[in-house]
């Protein structure tokens, strides 16, 4: 592995000090993880940093210290193995040679005769946070931003310990949680806090002085002052908790995701297995999973979403972004409300609502305010902040409140008539310099800022459902948008911490074109005389996050007609209308019920007598998606396939193991089939030709 690291590492030096700490009568050894860069290039452990930590803990352990610890440069503790040379293993035995290097590491801390500590004073993620399981006593910063065992969203596992010490920690049914559940829950991270209560950390401190209280806590462990204890283990249980996850698994991804199986069985051999036993269960699963398609897909997926997400391209030069002072909305239903707390929260500045009457104004505010009471009520907003929020949410009839506004934001009902007039409107009232950006999910920006006196500041500014939650942004530049116009609505969605994509003026941009087409695929088989189940059940081999009717659910029937039939009008050779769409919307019937499809919903349909089985309507609506990818590549609605995948992940959830969805429809020969060609070169996404 050394020629990889020398190749490809950036090493994280483990780096030894000496620390007198009142009470005790020789110095603790404190090891510090650092790679050199500040806290937006994290620690990571590669071959080489793996050796610089194992020769710091020789030279820590032959100076006869009180205690060992280990911990991170600021904000940063580590987030695990180095990625980047994951791809370069060349062979089995080399994988193998990785996973036992640090377990080899990792177990002289947990074999020590000297109490070793890790102080968690930031991210902990992957072999990071398994690092940290191997020490004696963990002490976690309150400030810590991320704590996960991401592995197995990326199409691995935890192979340096983590399977087998963490559910021998805290239980195996919070182990399952944070092994299986959380990576495949969009890598859902836990909060310090949570951490903490679940027993990860044997106590939680505050960041201002983490060092200092840390080093204290320590000595008191080390004189015997304080003793930790630690919750026995349920063994009865353990096998009932795998069986229920098992059939979980099975239930939601059909074995799309083998790393998820494969961390169930390390799961079950740490109940009884001796430690030595299941960690050489780890390296093999290691060596196993690096020669995956899904590891690759998912490596290319976590690239997209940690790199090209952070530098959108074509993004003009930031330097020509406006100050944003004030916001504006136009609307106070749900989603304006959402935005509203969003902006407060994050721009930090006034934002203010209107609406056609007082009501609707005032059951905006009143979200608003409900939400950020809520947040205080759950102890993830302080009173201070709450109030500041509260102060700066205000809601208006008159639209003349936007006058002083720099950045004005409609969510009013989805028709281009609408939108026109209320942005007739508002030229009247803002500056000329003021940026209007729609939330439009699939209407014309270019048209809407046809009739405008200074159409270059009118952008696509487009949201996705939940709003706090989906981290999506499609910035779409009309035909006349300007680049200071746009560098501000890229400058405003980085503010909003959100990853924002360049997207063409093209009907429903990126995500409602492709899920659009995803679903007229469905509903064309329904229309034929297919069962429901069985369309609806026909892409579980996919792993997708939700089948397509739960998907129609969460969209809404009326808003997924209404998007169909803009892009029937745009493409009519490919975007059917569906009248059992039509009749479904009209109905205001809800398609789930308990997680079952509506019987009363199957009763409106009306369809022919030419059913398809599951896999002619899973390839019809891959081929659909390879089409309809190929001819907005062709079309320039985004730069590179890359960004489709992008923008996949982050606004439909679509699953690392698929790499979006380019990398499958490659992986399965449907790209080529049906294109001619690939949409990325061998070994971008894949295992090396």
């Amino acid at each position: 592995m050394s020629t990889i690291a020398a190749a490809n590492e950036v090493v994280t030096k483990a780096l030894l000090r000496q620390v007198n700490v009142p009470g005790l009568d020789r110095p603790a050894a404190l090891i510090t993880l650092d790679n050199g860069f500040d806290h937006t290039k994290p620690n990571t452990l590669g071959p080489g940093g793996l050796t610089s930590l194992d020769e710091a803990i020789t030279e820590a352990l032959a100076g006869n210290p009180a205690f060992v610890a280990v911990t991170g440069k600021p904000y940063v503790f580590c987030v695990g193995a180095d990625l980047v040379s994951l791809p370069q293993i060349a062979d089995r035995q080399q994988a193998l040679e990785v996973g036992r290097l640090g377990h080899r590491v990792f177990a002289r801390l947990k074999d020590s005769d000297v109490p070793t500590f890790a102080f968690v004073n930031g991210a902990a993620m992957g072999g990071g946070l398994e690092l940290a399981l191997h020490c004696h006593y963990r002490t976690l910063s309150g400030g810590a931003a991320a704590l996960a065992l991401p592995e197995v969203s990326l199409g691995l596992v935890p192979g340096w310990g983590g399977t087998q010490l963490l559910p021998n920690l805290i239980g195996i049914p919070a182990a399952t949680q944070v092994v299986i559940q959380n990576p495949l829950m969009q890598n859902k991270m836990l909060r310090p806090k949570q951490a903490a209560e679940m027993g990860i950390a044997d106590v939680l401190l505050e960041p201002a002085d983490f060092l200092e209280r840390s080093l204290e806590w320590a000595a008191r462990v080390v004189r015997g002052e304080l003793t930790v204890s630690r919750p026995e283990v349920d063994r009865d249980m353990w096998d009932g908790v795998l069986f229920f996850a098992r059939q979980m698994l099975d239930q939601r991804l059909h074995g799309a995701v083998p790393a998820a199986n494969r961390a169930l069985e390390l799961l079950a051999l740490a109940k009884e297995a001796d430690f030595a036993a299941g960690t050489a269960a780890e390296d093999e699963a290691l060596a196993d999973l690096v020669f995956s398609e899904e590891l690759r897909s998912g490596l290319y997926a976590f690239d997209l979403v940690q790199r090209r997400a952070k530098r959108p391209v074509g993004a003009p030069d930031k330097g020509l972004a406006r100050d944003v002072t004030k916001v504006g909305i136009v609307g106070a239903g749900l989603m304006a409300s959402q935005l509203a707390l969003l902006f407060a929260r994050r721009l930090q500045v006034p934002v203010v609502m209107t609406d056609l009457d007082q009501s609707r104004v005032d059951k905006g505010v009143g979200y608003v305010h409900a939400q950020i009471e809520k947040q205080v009520s759950k102890g993830r907003m302080d009173k201070g902040t709450a109030a500041k929020l509260y102060g700066l949410v205000s809601g208006s009839v008159d639209k003349s409140v936007f006058a002083d506004a720099d950045f004005v934001i409609e969510a009013v009902f989805e028709d281009l008539g609408v939108k026109k007039q209320v942005w007739a409107e508002l030229e009247k009232i803002v500056s000329p310099e003021a940026v209007l950006a729609t939330n439009t999910s699939s209407l014309s920006v270019t048209a809407m800022a046809a009739d405008l006196e200074h159409p270059e500041r009118v952008v696509g500014f487009h949201f996705f459902n939940p709003v706090a939650v989906l981290p999506l942004l499609e910035i779409v530049r009309g035909g006349r948008t300007d680049d200071a116009t746009l560098a501000t609505a890229f400058a405003v969605g980085k503010q909003l911490r959100k990853s924002c994509v360049l997207v063409a003026d093209a009907p429903a941009f990126v995500v409602n074109r492709l899920l659009t087409r995803f679903l007229g695929e469905i509903f064309s088989a329904v229309d034929a005389g297919t069962p429901l189940e069985v369309a609806d059940s026909a892409l579980d081999p996919l792993g997708l996050p939700m089948r397509p009717l739960a998907l129609l659910q969460l969209v809404g029937p009326a808003v997924a007609h209404h998007v169909g039939g803009t892009l029937h009008a745009a493409f009519p050779d490919r975007f059917a209308v569906s009248d059992n769409l039509k009749r479904i919307a009209e109905s205001g019937q809800p398609v789930m019920v308990d997680d079952e499809v509506n019987p009363e919903v199957a009763k409106l349909l009306v369809v022919g007598d030419a059913p398809l089985t599951a896999e002619q309507v899973r390839q019809n609506a891959l081929d659909a998606l390879a089409q309809e990818i190929r001819l907005m590549l062709d079309e320039g609605v985004v730069a590179e396939a890359q960004d489709i995948d992008l923008c996949m992940i982050l606004g439909a959830g679509w699953p690392f193991h698929l790499g979006g969805v380019t990398p499958y429809l490659d992986r399965t020969g449907t790209s080529e089939r049906v294109t001619g060609a690939r949409f990325l070169p061998p070994g971008a996404a894949s295992l090396p030709a």
